[in-house]
């Protein structure tokens, strides 16, 4: 019989080695554990990240994962859901843009409470954090979710699920057996991110991720899962409407995906970054008083997602505006830069912002069309009262894998998130050591660490 995608998938993960990855792969793991740490820390004493601490502290364990910020360890679970709300509460960790969208290092915190829980060294947690970025963003690559109403979450247990099992050392068969577990009930529908958007915005993917750990937990421990789970009859290929999956490609030969994702320099929904990029270069050349009207011209997804919706035009939540370009765009021009301030629920009913909003028009583009997903472009034109125009095109925004930022520039990040959390003797011993996890035979060495107390 031939071997199903499944137990392909399981095979591929189950070959692959610590030395088989190159410096330029290591060194990319490294800015992503930072650039989490930094996101975490930004998040901390935010309302939902208190919420799934008090969770994950509400059960404790003696080997097993940390809530970060605390010297509290609990089931790897927890870890996982409590650590991965953090990092994505701000929605300003990684992307990667595709047929399908992601925030790949959503990953990161389930490889942490694994490796923290088998006792796996440093170099064991950036094969598995390789391991998750190829399988979610090739999967990103087979097929769309939100086409059909569901969201990227899906893709999420499963990588989950794989780095974890690889961390608890299973074999191919063990694989595809923790493959099977995560996928039979992890299906999530993208209301999470339509309409109004809630605080579980930022846990939608730790829950998958949870459920992936899981699941790799019971393989573990001998449990077996359904083998056709994405082509069977019934599977996820079927229901999901996703059988471009069958083709999914794997890396063979280096080019790891971890590379051709994006660190974030706005913490903001990926499809505004080149909105606000543009609006930063162009804002020395306005004055807002005389903004008569704003367009925003962009790709289909950046429309239907960040532009079609009432809710967007009158952001009521921090979620809701971050994922709203007119909201973002003009909050760079009255601000002069988008941060985490910028959707403070003061902020949110700022008179500036709002007048300019009302101003603004986002239009679906067709030639911008054509250059996603390659880039993620933006064409921004601001008309003055006098007639008088400005404008500016942005394909690739600072952070993209065409325009990446630089390590002073990731360093920077993240002591300007960590700043009044941490303190700076701390911040400069998890940047020396997240610098070093290669190095490193204990995780707690880097993950476990206390705030400053709010």
């Amino acid at each position: 019989m031939m071997p199903t995608i499944g137990r392909r998938i399981a095979a591929w993960v189950a070959q692959r080695s610590y030395d088989q990855l190159s410096a330029e792969t290591i060194h990319e793991v490294k800015r992503r554990v930072i650039d989490s740490l930094g996101t975490a820390l930004g998040a901390y004493y935010a309302a939902p990240c208190k919420i799934v601490r008090a969770k994950a502290a509400s059960l404790h364990a003696t080997r097993a994962g940390t809530v970060w910020g605390t010297n509290h360890y609990t089931c790897p679970e927890l870890a996982a859901f409590a650590n991965g709300a953090m990092v994505r509460y701000l929605d300003f960790n990684d992307t990667y843009l595709s047929k399908e969208p992601a925030h790949p290092s959503d990953n990161i915190p389930a490889v942490v409470a694994v490796a923290q829980t088998a006792g796996a060294s440093g170099k064991d947690a950036i094969l598995a954090i390789v391991l998750a970025y190829e399988i979610q963003c090739r999967l990103c690559d087979a097929a769309s979710l939100r086409k059909s109403g569901w969201d990227h979450v899906v893709y999420g247990a499963l990588s989950s699920a794989l780095a974890a099992g690889k961390l608890w050392g299973l074999d191919e068969e063990g694989l595809e057996q923790a493959l099977g577990l995560a996928g039979i009930c992890n299906v999530a529908t993208r209301q999470t991110r339509t309409g109004h958007l809630s605080m579980w915005k930022a846990c939608a993917f730790s829950n998958a991720a949870r459920n992936g750990v899981f699941a790799a937990d019971l393989a573990h421990r001998g449990m077996t899962g359904p083998a056709e789970v994405l082509q069977g009859p019934t599977g996820l290929m079927k229901q999901l409407g996703i059988p471009e999956i069958r083709d999914i490609v794997l890396c063979e030969d280096g080019d790891c995906m971890i590379h051709k994702t994006y660190i974030k320099c706005w913490p903001a929904g990926y499809y505004s970054q080149a909105a606000i990029d543009a609006m930063l270069q162009l804002r020395p050349q306005i004055d807002r008083e005389r903004v008569k009207s704003i367009q925003i011209r962009s790709f289909e997804a950046a429309v239907s997602i960040m532009g079609s919706e009432p809710e967007k035009w009158h952001p009521t939540s921090r979620e809701t505006a971050s994922h709203s370009v007119a909201y973002c765009t003009a909050a760079a021009l009255v601000d002069g830069d988008v941060t985490p301030e910028s959707f403070d629920k003061v902020r949110l009913q700022d008179p500036w912002i709002r007048a300019l909003m009302g101003k603004t028009e986002i239009i679906e583009d067709p030639e911008l069309n054509q250059v996603y997903p390659h880039g993620a472009p933006a064409h921004v034109t601001v008309t003055m009262t006098d007639g008088g125009k400005v404008d500016k095109r942005v394909d690739f925004p600072r952070g993209h894998s065409q325009s990446p930022m630089t390590d002073d520039e990731v360093v920077a990040k993240f002591r300007r998130l960590a700043a009044g959390v941490a303190t700076d003797e701390t911040a400069d011993r998890l940047l020396d050591r997240a610098w070093h996890l290669d190095e490193l035979t204990d995780l707690r060495e880097l993950f476990e660490f206390e705030v400053i107390p709010y």
